[in-house]
Formats: C-alpha cells, sequence, structure tokens
C-alpha cells in the first residue's frame, strides 16, 4: 500500500467510542452476516415478515438497525450525532426513505421531511450534509420511461433531456414538473441553511434523468458554495468519462461540480437485469477495473481541486490512504474545503476515526426512519457483508483485535 500521513491500523482510535458490550454485539453481527446461508433467507423473508406484521421488529431493532442506523427519529439519530461530534466525526442524515408508488401525497410528505431534516442540520455544527434518493419524491415508472427516452436520444445529456420531454404526454411533464418543483425547494431550504445535498445514486435505467436533475441543480445553487452533489458509481464502466463530462459542463455554465465517489451499491441487481434482458452489463468486468476508476477519479477531482468538490465515500483502505497521501504531495491541508472522507455508520470506524485525528475532514453516513422504512437499506448492507467476505473479514479482523488490546490493559 502507498505510503500514507494516517495509518488505519490504531484499533484504540477505531473504536474509542464503542464499549465493549458494543464491540461484542458488532463482532457477534458481523460473524453471522458471514454465514451465506443466514443471510440469503434473512433477505428473502424480513421484508414480508414486517408487512404482515410478524413481531420480528424487536430482533431487528436489536442487531441490522442498532449497528448500522442512527435511530427511528431524527431526534433519536442526534444523540448518535452528538457522540461522533466528540471524536471529531461530523454526520451525514438520511432519511431512510425508499422508492415505491407512494402517490403524489406520499412523495410531496418525503419532500417535506427531507426539508426537515435539512432545517435540523441547519441548526447542527456537526452535520454538513443531508442525503436525499429521488425516487423518495418521484415515481419509479416515471423516472424509468425518461431514461428510456434519453438513452434513445443523441447529443449531450442536457440537449437529450429536452428531446425526451418533447416526447412526454401533457400529463407526465406535470407529473416531472412537480418533481422538479419539489427538488428546487429542497435545493432552496439547502442553500438558505448553508447545508449539503448528495444525491443519491441509482439503478442504471433511472440513472439519466437524476444525473439530469443533479446537474440542472448545480447549475443554479453550486455558485458561491457547493450545495449540491451527484453520485458516481465506479463500478459502473461509464462513470470515469461521465465525470470528466460533468467537469466540463461546470466549466461552461460556471458552477463548481459536486460529485460523492462511490463503487456502487447494485452490482448484483444490474447484471441480473443485463443477462435477462440481453444487454451488455454496465458493470466493470472486475474489481481491478472498479478500483482503477474509482482511485482515477481521485485524482482527477484533486486535479481540478479549485471546480470540484469531492466527497471521497469508500471503505477501501486503499483509497483513502491514496487521497490523503496526494494531498500530502500537493500540500494541500487534510480538511481542504473541497474534499470530505465518509464511510457507513457501523463499519470501517478504523478508518473514519483515525481519518478524523490525522485531521481530515470525515463523517459517517447516519440513515434514520422507522424500521419498515430502513428495511431495504438494511438488507443491501446485510447482502453486502456476506457477498464481500473480505470487508466482513475486515471488520471481524479489527473488532477482535480491539477487545484483545483491551483484555490486555486491565
Amino acid at each position: 500500500m502507498i505510503a500514507s500521513p494516517v495509518s488505519f491500523n490504531d484499533t484504540q482510535v477505531g473504536f474509542a467510542y464503542k464499549t465493549d458490550a458494543e464491540l461484542k454485539k458488532a463482532r457477534f453481527l458481523f460473524r453471522s452476516m458471514g454465514n451465506r446461508f443466514l443471510v440469503k433467507w434473512g433477505i428473502r423473508l424480513t421484508p414480508p415478515a414486517i408487512r404482515a406484521g410478524l413481531p420480528i421488529k424487536g430482533i431487528i431493532r436489536n442487531t441490522l438497525f442498532a449497528q448500522f442506523v442512527g435511530g427511528e427519529t431524527l431526534e433519536q439519530t442526534a444523540s448518535v450525532a452528538r457522540k461522533l461530534a466528540a471524536y471529531r466525526v461530523q454526520a451525514i442524515l438520511d432519511y431512510g426513505v425508499e422508492g415505491g408508488d407512494n402517490g403524489e401525497a406520499g412523495f410531496d410528505q418525503a419532500c417535506d421531511e427531507f426539508i426537515r431534516v435539512i432545517h435540523y442540520a441547519s441548526s447542527q455544527v456537526n452535520i454538513p450534509f443531508i442525503s436525499i434518493k429521488i425516487t423518495g419524491f418521484a415515481r419509479f415508472e416515471l423516472l424509468e420511461k425518461l431514461d428510456s427516452s434519453l438513452s434513445s436520444a443523441s447529443g449531450s445529456l442536457m440537449k437529450r433531456y429536452q428531446a425526451a420531454k418533447d416526447a412526454f404526454a401533457e400529463a407526465e411533464l406535470a407529473e416531472w414538473s412537480r418533481v422538479e418543483q419539489r427538488m428546487q425547494r429542497i435545493c432552496e431550504a439547502a442553500a438558505a441553511g448553508r447545508v449539503g445535498i448528495l444525491v443519491d445514486a441509482e439503478e442504471t435505467w433511472i440513472q439519466d434523468p437524476v444525473d439530469v436533475l443533479s446537474i440542472r441543480m448545480m447549475e443554479k445553487f453550486n455558485k458561491q458554495e457547493v450545495i449540491v452533489y451527484n453520485t458516481v458509481q465506479l463500478y459502473r464502466r461509464d462513470r470515469l468519462s461521465f465525470l470528466k463530462d460533468m467537469l466540463e459542463a461546470a466549466l461552461m455554465k460556471d458552477f463548481v461540480l459536486g460529485v460523492k465517489l462511490v463503487r456502487g451499491a447494485y452490482m448484483e441487481k444490474e447484471r441480473a437485469r443485463a443477462e435477462t434482458d440481453h444487454y451488455p452489463s454496465p458493470i466493470q468486468e472486475d474489481k481491478e477495473a472498479t478500483d482503477r476508476d474509482y482511485n482515477a477519479s481521485v485524482v482527477f477531482c484533486l486535479d481540478h481541486i479549485d471546480h470540484i468538490s469531492a466527497i471521497i465515500a469508500s471503505h477501501n483502505e486503499y483509497s483513502n490512504g491514496y487521497a490523503t497521501q496526494l494531498m500530502r504531495e500537493r500540500e494541500l491541508p487534510l480538511n481542504h474545503k473541497h474534499i470530505h472522507f465518509s464511510q457507513l455508520y457501523g463499519m470501517s470506524d478504523n478508518i473514519t476515526f483515525n481519518l478524523a485525528k490525522a485531521g481530515c475532514s470525515v463523517s459517517k453516513y447516519l440513515p434514520f426512519g422507522p424500521i419498515e422504512d430502513v428495511v431495504p437499506y438494511l438488507m443491501r448492507r446485510a447482502e453486502e457483508n456476506s457477498s464481500l467476505s473480505g470487508q466482513t473479514g475486515r471488520e471481524l479482523a479489527f473488532i477482535q483485535k480491539e477487545l484483545q488490546r483491551r483484555r490486555g490493559h486491565r
């Protein structure tokens, strides 16, 4: 691994905020997620069991929920954010609403909830960002139809967007206009409160409209400050070039590009759909290709740091260490206003807290919401930690190392 000014091996720093009991509970949970059979059936049975009203919420609340979610309410989550603040770790609040046919009233309610979260975040020095999902306030099928129209048109993304809108029926145009208005309201509240908006990535077959909305909002709100960030999933073959295209648009329209760099969250679903529908998979051929593009994106952002504000959202020790080393080589402060690091709450504490100790701007992505609303998020975490055996193994190794260290110091 490249020599880094930050070491991620200090478990005393990484787990200082956890008690022995909490560490042992985390160890048990990660061991359980290493059981593919258990996770497979848990993912299949948990959502229908919740919908059927079976008494399993208590089990979820004390296991996956406690590990990966801040709380059921904003108020409960605030206490977790305050705990993180004591260790110089910030929080990205994420209201755990997922896509679904919620109807217009439900979409308006989700929009109002995002704005409520923004208002709270603006009152807290430790919460610089909130995360939003366009599918929280837009009908999935509408996004899918717009994406299909965008894909069939030619030219730049914004030119294709106009052509795609021209193909919409009047009722669909009105519905899309309401989506844009919700996004506008969210961004206006964020700009007024000086809170960053991180727009989550979605599946490839609805991602183009999400990109369009994000870029249009950046044009309006990323002039003096960076308010809107679009998420770039580097496990996609085309995203490094897309990142470069976005910068070109930013330079042309005179706004600062906000990006959150992630590896990706829908790999299995993407590959399965591509195989079923007989089109080339949009996913990189292997992990090495993903890592290559991810690290190249980090370099690209640092090469254009005056015009790009980047959130390096990664659980990969090499990528985080590489970024800090590049910053040191370029004589950039580790807390540079255009570079922020982030990891999911409940994972990679060895990275987060050691970055914070070194003086980096770093946060935990902190979801909250009723258990039934965050179940899809929890199922992704369970699946991720079962399919990525390396991640589970690393978590367990660091937890065990810290427990042994604590026993040796008693």
